[in-house]
């Protein structure tokens, strides 16, 4: 191909309902963890902060059919992360299914470049404003297990594994425009701000969604900081809570935890 001609570069993404789920710099992420059995060492390698490393992989865990990282123990280094055979295994599609994404950008800009380099300028131009991206930190992806019409309201129960449920309400224009149906797989986006935390499990609220896990991180900011919870399944979910409350509530880094949050503050979506 002529060097000095236009060119479409490939990076392959697999994007789900509000965003993308796998792509270039997530692939680099996992290969690195593989290498270096270490988060930090990873994301140092990728480059990213070791936030936003932390972050890809609770995303990618949370919106896949398996956990692809997984926290090990013991070892002369006393633990890490490890990629799954499941990890494994994406990583070796993703590499395939890329080398073949590249070789049919290449068929199409020689098609492209015969006096047409206006074309593919706009055609680059629909690929980047048709992707999307969501600002909620809290990512989920399960399957309807009830459906309830209220007289205002629309209550929707979204089956996370066997012992975890979210349960979202929405109006009945929402929930015409979703179609939604028993069975039918939905997103569930909740934002951190949304999320409340308590360790007493004797303690009752009006809200709808409790989520317990163990406390995996406590990313402090200068006014709040950041806590992620690990589920039994492998799933995060993620709250922003001021320092006064952690402190108040004793929470810690391996403890327990329950995410709390009202079924008005979750937001469905579905892939058309």
């Amino acid at each position: 191909m002529d060097q000095s001609a236009p060119r479409l570069r490939g990076k392959l993404e697999f994007d789900g309902q509000f965003g993308t789920f796998l792509g270039d710099t997530r692939i680099r992420l996992l290969e690195a963890i593989d290498r270096h059995g270490s988060i930090s060492q990873a994301a140092k390698a990728v480059p990213l902060s070791y936030k936003a490393a932390w972050d890809a992989v609770d995303a990618m865990n949370n919106l896949a059919e398996q956990a692809l990282v997984v926290r090990s123990t013991g070892g002369k280094h006393g633990g890490g992360t490890q990629l799954t055979a499941y990890g494994h295994k994406i990583i070796a599609l993703y590499r395939a299914l890329e080398a073949e994404y590249q070789s049919a950008l290449d068929r199409l800009t020689a098609s492209m470049n015969d006096g047409q380099a206006s074309d593919l300028q706009g055609f680059k131009r629909l690929l980047r404003n048709m992707s999307m991206k969501t600002s909620a930190r809290n990512q989920f992806v399960g399957q309807v297990v009830g459906l309830r019409e209220g007289h205002v309201d629309f209550e929707v129960r979204i089956k996370l594994d066997e012992e975890n449920e979210i349960v979202a309400i929405i109006t009945h224009d929402s929930a015409e425009m979703l179609g939604l149906s028993i069975g039918c797989e939905i997103a569930a986006l909740v934002k951190s701000s949304s999320v409340l935390l308590l360790n007493d499990p004797t303690i009752r609220t009006t809200a709808r969604n409790h989520l317990w896990g163990e406390i995996t991180r406590i990313h402090e900011g200068p006014v709040n900081s950041e806590v992620t919870l690990e589920m039994k399944n492998g799933k995060s979910v993620c709250a922003v809570v001021t320092h006064d409350s952690i402190e108040r509530l004793g929470l810690v880094v391996g403890g327990q935890a329950c995410a709390v949050f009202k079924a008005s503050s979750v937001i469905l979506c579905k892939q058309i």
